[in-house]
């Protein structure tokens, strides 16, 4: 990919537990995980995509999940960027990814 690609959207926090490690993600809606797929090409482990995440004025490199039962993509939110956007489980956030 020569240039950067950026996709904004609205998602709700969810929390995972189903380990030991509660993990909170927001879900790519569908029509953008299907753009992102194509445009990455090849995947990193476990079908994991690198970006840049963005929410409010946090800003991070990470990873986006596949979910083969819906074909989405999750993206991780850590502690440090819910405790410095006030989030929690259920609020709606703004999401802007970047890649390339």
């Amino acid at each position: 990919m020569d240039t950067e690609q950026t996709f904004a959207f609205d998602a709700e926090l969810w929390l995972h537990s189903a380990t030991k490690a509660s993990w909170h993600f927001v879900t790519v809606p569908a029509e953008i995980s299907r753009r992102i797929r194509f445009l990455a090409g090849r995947t990193n482990g476990f079908g994991s995509i690198r970006v840049r995440a963005c929410i409010g004025e946090s800003r991070w490199a990470t990873s986006l999940f596949p979910d083969k039962a819906t074909g989405c993509y999750f993206l991780p939110l850590k502690a440090e960027v819910r405790r410095a956007r006030a989030i929690t489980t259920g609020d709606r956030v703004s999401v802007e990814l970047m890649m390339g």
